[in-house]
């Protein structure tokens, strides 16, 4: 994603706060009760959007209606008083902040694009932020209580125009039982010894970014002497957060603590509310084939016990029981496609070795046991089971009712809104300025 591109969705996103062009002199265009729409706001999304449309009138007029939506739910959330805590919307602009400095390349191309330091820039995006939120909220709030029955999505998917039906490729569904080599103690005893050597060095004058660039096993803050930047709780797991977050003073180092990534040792940097700076040294325990040869070994008996004993052990049964994987264990060992969230998967959303095994595999075969490398980078041994193979096709009730559910409750869901709205333009404050009279709303806007 190029910079350019990461920049314009800057703008867009908080196209609000930014300073009109300098040929734009600005004026109330519409206000809502008692929000207002400036001719800026319009112009400055506009400006960004100008290139996609031929005709500059019906743009203007959709960024208007967009507007005016927005401030129709911001006026009734006040009227209702629905709010954000101030820790969320600080949060929540960190981390949208964080996101484009990893995309841009630096926190210093993105002040040099807006001419202002990051602190500047979060204090002028703060209040665009806060309104998304409590739009979001007002929202959810419109719609908490809209639910489909199943009569209602039939009838939905019944209803649908053949070529809006959604084609979907060949699908796969997995389950799998995990195995993770042991650990050995003196292999924990060799790295916890070599963290402590660090300790020591460190509070002996030498500088811990250093010793992060010469030895932390992250290959993502190695180079930046282990820094990772402002982060919340919820950015992190649990073990690191609880050590980083208990930290008080600037350059204070923790007790080595171990994840599922490794070893840390966490040194605080900065603390700002709810927000962490921290740099760590990592290192990953080397793992023997021995390890992975016994792994393997109970993989092997577990295999052949459910197909030993398939009417008593079930491969899910099987998963719950000896899974060491964490995410999937309690629920018989689905494995779910971290892209769509689901339990479908396609051939790419696979990786190689999974690939080349489920294309030989028939339903309800189980594989023998493979090495793979999990989402932390380690060694693990599995064997996965192939439930079932979804042919290619367009969408239908039988293997596709999430879909149709989730499209069916959408569409609810926005009808709901359509008639909040109506609704409550009947009796809001609306005046919108007479040059844009002849827009052909979706609302009523005009009172018509």
């Amino acid at each position: 994603m190029n910079t350019k591109f990461i920049l314009l969705l800057v703008v867009s996103l908080f196209s609000t706060v930014l300073k009109a062009q300098d040929n734009v002199i600005d004026e109330v265009i519409a206000v809502v009760g008692d929000k207002a729409v400036l001719k800026s706001d319009i112009e400055n999304q506009y400006y960004q959007y100008r290139s996609q449309y031929v005709n500059e009138a019906q743009p203007k007029c959709l960024i208007l209606e967009n507007l005016l939506f927005q401030k129709i739910l911001l006026h009734q959330a006040e009227i209702d008083s629905i709010e954000v805590p101030e820790t969320e919307v600080e949060a929540n602009l960190a981390r949208r902040i964080d996101y484009f400095i990893k995309q841009v390349g630096s926190q210093e191309k993105l002040e040099e694009y807006f001419g202002k330091t990051i602190l500047e820039i979060k204090s002028d995006f703060k209040s665009d932020m806060r309104d998304q939120m409590i739009i979001e909220k007002m929202r959810n709030e419109i719609t908490k209580n809209v639910r489909v029955t199943p009569e209602e999505i039939k009838d939905y998917f019944t209803h649908l125009p053949a070529d809006s039906l959604t084609l979907y490729p060949k699908q796969y569904v997995l389950e799998h039982i995990v195995k993770q080599p042991v650990i050995s103690d003196e292999e924990r005893w060799r790295i916890r010894k070599k963290l402590n050597e660090f300790r020591d060095r460190i509070k002996n004058g030498e500088k811990f970014s250093t010793l992060a660039v010469l030895y932390s096993e992250d290959p993502g803050t190695a180079a930046k002497g282990g820094e990772l930047g402002y982060m919340g709780r919820a950015d992190l797991v649990p073990e690191f957060a609880k050590a980083a977050f208990s930290m008080k003073t600037p350059g204070e180092m923790s007790n080595i603590i171990e994840t599922d990534f490794g070893f840390h040792l966490i040194q605080l940097i900065d603390r700002r509310g709810d927000r962490v700076n921290v740099r760590h040294i990592l290192l990953v325990p080397k793992v023997k084939t021995k390890d992975l040869m016994d792994a393997k070994a109970k993989l092997d008996s577990i295999r052949q016990a459910i197909i030993s004993f398939k009417d008593s052990l079930t491969f899910e049964k099987a998963a719950e029981m000896n899974s060491d994987d964490k995410e999937t264990k309690n629920n018989g060992g689905l494995m779910l496609n971290p892209k769509t969230g689901k339990s479908n998967f396609e051939l790419q959303d696979m990786d190689k070795t999974i690939q080349d095994l489920v294309t030989k595999m028939k339903p309800g075969e189980i594989s023998v046991p493979f090495l793979s490398i999990n989402r932390a980078g380690k060694k693990e041994m599995q064997i996965i089971r192939l439930v079932k193979v979804i042919p290619m096709h367009k969408m239908n009730l039988k293997d596709d009712y999430q879909d149709i559910q989730n499209r069916a409750l959408a569409e609810k869901k926005q009808k709901k809104i359509n008639e909040w709205i109506q609704e409550k333009i009947k009796e809001t404050y609306i005046h919108i300025d007479d040059s844009y009279k002849r827009c052909d709303f979706q609302y009523n806007w005009l009172k018509k």
